[in-house]
């Protein structure tokens, strides 16, 4: 069985509106939480992703820095743009 992220929970961490640049904090269903940019000009676009050390790393299972996320960023991309998480968080 393979790894599937769905996303939970998205909440702005920080923003710089002038520049068009965000930075969320992510919940997914399985517990893991990552940290997301993006910019957004006029698109949105990822820039980058990492997962918070706060529980081992899903797919690799390690508990240090990795880089997994990196492989699922696109899919996770592609959730946050259908379901609109962004401007949801934005809006609170």
């Amino acid at each position: 069985m393979s790894y599937r992220p769905r996303i939970a929970k998205l909440q702005v961490a920080s923003k710089n509106e002038n520049d068009g640049l965000y930075e969320f904090t992510m919940k997914l269903v399985d517990g893991t939480q990552c940290r997301v940019f993006y910019s957004k000009s006029p698109e949105w676009k990822m820039t980058a992703i990492s997962r918070l050390q706060k529980t081992p790393c899903p797919v690799c299972r390690k508990d240090f820095i990795c880089k997994c996320m990196d492989q699922w960023a696109g899919d996770l991309h592609q959730q946050m743009i259908e379901d609109e998480w962004m401007e949801k968080a934005i809006a609170e």
